[in-house]
């Protein structure tokens, strides 16, 4: 981004603001037939972020910049809970929209919002609760009416644990990445407490230090480690923390997958 539209805004500026159009065509052109190329190859088609579907969090800072976006959510009550809600009732147009026009191709639809740092939670529980808790409700709320089979997946970077259960109250299915090296994330833990609930998509390997850094032994064991732990009676699909960076070793990299052929099936 090159300038934050609404810094330094006050309320009536947001009021005033040119808001996005969620029912734009141009958003999913040439999604629904490709949709439909993917579903009749056997593939699991997820409705990826779209411009609607990045989260309320992410794109209030986005507006606002980082700086602001925080000092509102502390200072300026009136204005967040404004913009927020705006946001909200946008995407929750678009999903209105999206998923009938779509049709039952689509069986996974993505939201991301990152509510966690690595050492900790963002903000309070008690801002998340404020400003953000109903609103994913209601947004999980159409998603599941417009079509009840649609699996939510949820991206939540790093220590995110604070509100995994109030994301599973509000009907998310998957989490993602599972960030397993942040705080309070131990993956045993996890899914002790929310396995029951929610698929882990991810928390396969850390892409920080042991893919990167580490042996091809030291990726095969964590490999080994995370299935036995994520994957005891199912609901475990196995990649990596984050995307795989250039500085991987190709070696890991296969070792990874080798890991995944002999301990991955079962």
């Amino acid at each position: 981004m090159v300038a934050h539209p609404l810094k330094g805004a006050t309320l009536d500026d947001a009021k005033k603001f040119k808001w996005p159009n969620p029912r734009d065509q141009a958003r999913l052109e040439g999604i629904k037939e490709e949709s439909s190329r993917l579903a009749k190859s056997d593939c699991l088609v997820v409705l990826g972020t779209v411009g609607m579907t990045v989260g309320l969090l992410q794109t209030f800072q986005w507006l606002l910049g980082f700086e602001d976006s925080f000092y509102a959510l502390a200072a300026e009550p009136e204005l967040t809970h404004y913009i927020v809600g705006k946001l909200a009732e946008l995407d929750i147009e678009f999903w209105e929209w999206a998923i009938p026009y779509l049709g039952d191709d689509i069986k996974v639809a993505l939201y991301a919002d990152d509510f966690g740092m690595q050492t900790g939670p963002v903000f309070s529980y008690e801002m998340f609760e404020r400003y953000f808790k109903s609103w994913y409700a209601k947004i999980f709320s159409v998603i599941k009416k417009q079509n009840p089979g649609l699996y939510i997946f949820f991206h939540t970077c790093g220590s995110s644990r604070y509100v995994l259960p109030d994301l599973i109250e509000s009907g998310i299915d998957i989490l993602n990445p599972v960030q397993f090296t942040s705080k309070d994330m131990d993956p045993v833990q996890l899914k002790k407490d929310f396995g029951k609930d929610i698929t882990f998509w991810g928390g396969g390997v850390d892409t920080q230090l042991v893919l990167p850094r580490g042996t091809v032994q030291q990726v095969k064991d964590e490999v080994k480690k995370r299935i036995d732990q994520f994957g005891d009676g199912g609901g475990f699909i196995f990649t990596t923390v984050h995307n795989i960076q250039p500085d991987v070793p190709p070696e890991n990299i296969m070792a990874m997958w080798e890991a995944l052929q002999e301990y991955g099936i079962y």
